[in-house]
């Protein structure tokens, strides 16, 4: 009898960070970003913080649930791989005049100690971390006993989820790394944080894309999101121009405005964990 060995390997995580990371500081994400503001104030409110209380937002990009949490006037902590994003939250507070620190972090290795804030949150940002196992138990670890972790994830079968999975056909994501709209799911949580945490609360939501017409936003985010605009920098004309058929084929079916303007609906689970 021969047994055979599959063998497995390690994807290269430190590779793949590096080439994300260039991924999230390509184009403006602040143009998409801001728009997703009301998702860090419903978070927020979700979770009902306190004033005073202290706050990490994790891989914060420009500023949503940490401009959210301070307008609330916690201490809050905003934090990022991509420094450009920093800066842009950044220069958001300080129109308003909202007290935050920033600092440069990766989240799956954050330079905090162990139990050392009341909530910890992420909006539509720690779900692309590539270990996430190891993210997921950082979120766990800087989380005092008793505090709260609020997340904002994009669900698989939303018109977020069903994008990457159209990107995907004609660029594929790295061997080895789990879709990031797995963190959208329940199951994921259970698996990932339900014996290490008191209690988790899932809630689906849905955030309405909302553009001048599907061309608009095709436009904005083959320019300003970092995932689409390298995908069709990689692509010849011929496919980018089937992927951009295929996107807008998929607005077609979610689009709910009739008046050629285009208003998508797009669901996001909101999880809100007690440690």
């Amino acid at each position: 009898m021969t047994i055979t060995t599959v063998r497995t390997e390690t994807p290269d995580y430190t590779a793949i960070k590096a080439k994300q990371q260039a991924t999230w500081g390509s184009g403006d994400y602040g143009r998409i970003g801001v728009t997703l503001q009301i998702s860090g104030e419903v978070l927020c409110e979700s979770m009902d913080i306190h004033s005073g209380q202290s706050v990490l937002d994790i891989a914060g990009g420009n500023g949503n649930a940490a401009l959210a949490a301070a307008r609330r006037f916690c201490k809050v902590i905003s934090t990022d791989y991509v420094p450009a994003l920093l800066e842009q939250s950044r220069a958001r507070a300080e129109v308003e005049g909202l007290a935050i620190d920033y600092q440069e972090a990766d989240a799956e290795n954050l330079p905090f100690m162990d139990n050392s804030f009341d909530n910890v949150i992420s909006t539509f940002g720690v779900m692309f971390t590539p270990n996430q196992a190891k993210a997921a138990s950082e979120l766990i670890r800087v989380c005092k006993p008793g505090g709260k972790i609020g997340l904002a994830n994009w669900t698989p079968d939303s018109f977020i989820g069903q994008l990457f999975k159209t990107v995907g056909r004609y660029v594929p994501p790295p061997v080895g790394v789990s879709s990031p709209v797995l963190w959208g799911t329940e199951d994921f949580m259970k698996s990932h944080f339900g014996m290490r945490v008191r209690s988790v609360n899932c809630m689906t939501r849905q955030f309405n894309f909302r553009y001048h017409s599907p061309q608009h936003w095709l436009d904005i985010f083959s320019t300003y999101y970092g995932p689409t605009l390298k995908a069709f920098d990689v692509l010849d004309e011929m496919a980018g121009q089937s992927l951009r058929e295929d996107i807008l084929c998929l607005i077609h079916e979610h689009n709910r405005a009739t008046d050629g303007a285009m208003v998508v609906p797009s669901d996001y689970l909101e999880i809100v964990m007690t440690r």
